[in-house]
């Protein structure tokens, strides 16, 4: 049995390794011309990608192996922190609005996303602070617990990270045994959010009429999404080879960033992109299997809403690139570029090692 426990951990931290590489080469790939283009030089993505994976691998590791990590209270700072982070955002000054968002802090020549680290430190304290009896009634101060960040995030806006962390936060609850009636109420409850959202920002509307038919606005919202199928469609069973993209040449906006798997899939096809679809297979399937095998509930439940939120935004990125998903804004895991994602990333990754190592909480 421990054979086993290695084993899952073993490809879960191998995948998770081979996945960021993966998303050097191609920030690198990507990223070339629009850094030419943009910044007179061919390889700042790449440069900027390799320090930020050193300083996740770092923390990570510190997660890895810090005491601290299984404690409660350092969840309670970590999200204090976190929602204090979202207030800062908020201020004139210092935040910073960046493709229509004030998402953003800078502090020199570095820009951190709060709304990213939220997510890590909701999930870790939402799971610590659940009790067996969590199972027989609902706990609003859980509830109280999510709104918080949630209603900050959404007035910067940030719709894609919002989801991400409440869908997260959610499968925690669920696994906690909360009541159906509770799932009833959340879900007729966000019907109703969704619709006020869209009579709030009609460009919501836009969005999802795009998604509907992106050409009907080829021009405008539903460039995106045509500018990444005909960077997919192409690409064919092999992709036309590494670096040898086409819509990285200014077709596709920041190609880098959000639909860097658009770019994957044109220079090494279907078969390469099923490879990287197999690889967050196995990270996210060894992670499940090291969740059920955890001998303490509120362990498994940190394993569990951690794994998720990669999976669950995974699941996004890849849908809104292949015109499954109308467009959100949001990141793919290991592989797109940007220092908040990835760093987010390896707090998980971090913190279900650490778990994994079968420590209890307290």
């Amino acid at each position: 049995m421990r054979t086993l426990e290695r084993t899952f951990r073993a490809v879960f931290l191998l995948s998770a390794l081979l996945l960021s590489i993966v998303g050097l080469v191609f920030v690198q790939s990507a990223g070339s011309y629009w850094g030419e283009v943009h910044y007179q030089d061919s390889s700042p993505f790449i440069v900027k990608q390799g320090v930020y994976m050193a300083v996740s691998l770092g923390v990570a590791y510190a997660l890895y192996r810090s005491p601290l990590t299984s404690r409660p209270t350092f969840w309670t700072y970590f999200y204090i922190g976190s929602i204090l982070a979202l207030v800062a955002v908020l201020i004139p000054g210092i935040g910073v609005v960046r493709n229509g968002s004030q998402s953003w802090i800078a502090l020199g020549p570095i820009s951190l996303q709060p709304a990213e680290f939220v997510k890590v430190a909701l999930l870790g304290k939402l799971a610590s602070s659940m009790k067996k009896d969590s199972r027989k009634s609902w706990q609003w101060q859980h509830f109280a617990l999510i709104l918080l960040p949630a209603a900050l995030i959404m007035m910067q806006p940030d719709l894609g990270s919002a989801v991400i962390m409440i869908v997260s936060a959610f499968v925690i609850l669920f696994l906690a045994g909360y009541p159906l009636s509770f799932f009833i109420f959340l879900f007729v409850s966000g019907a109703t959010a969704f619709v006020g959202l869209i009579l709030a920002a009609p460009y919501r509307l836009d969005r999802i009429k795009s998604y509907i038919d992106p050409w009907n606005d080829p021009l405008g919202t539903g460039f995106q999404s045509i500018q990444s199928l005909f960077a997919i469609a192409p690409g064919g069973l092999f992709g036309h080879g590494l670096g040898n993209s086409r819509q990285k040449f200014l077709y596709l906006p920041e190609p880098q960033n959000d639909f860097i798997f658009s770019i994957i899939a044109e220079e090494i096809g279907f078969i390469g992109a099923a490879c990287i679809v197999l690889l967050f297979i196995l990270l996210l399937g060894s992670a499940f299997a090291i969740a059920i095998r955890l001998p303490d509930w509120s362990s498994f439940l940190v394993v569990s809403g951690m794994a998720s939120m990669i999976l669950f935004q995974t699941f996004l990125n890849m849908g809104v690139v292949s015109g499954l998903l109308p467009v959100t804004g949001v990141t793919l895991p290991f592989i797109s570029y940007g220092g908040s994602s990835l760093l987010t990333t390896w707090l998980a990754i971090g913190t279900i090692l650490h778990f994994a190592k079968g420590k209890k909480t307290g």
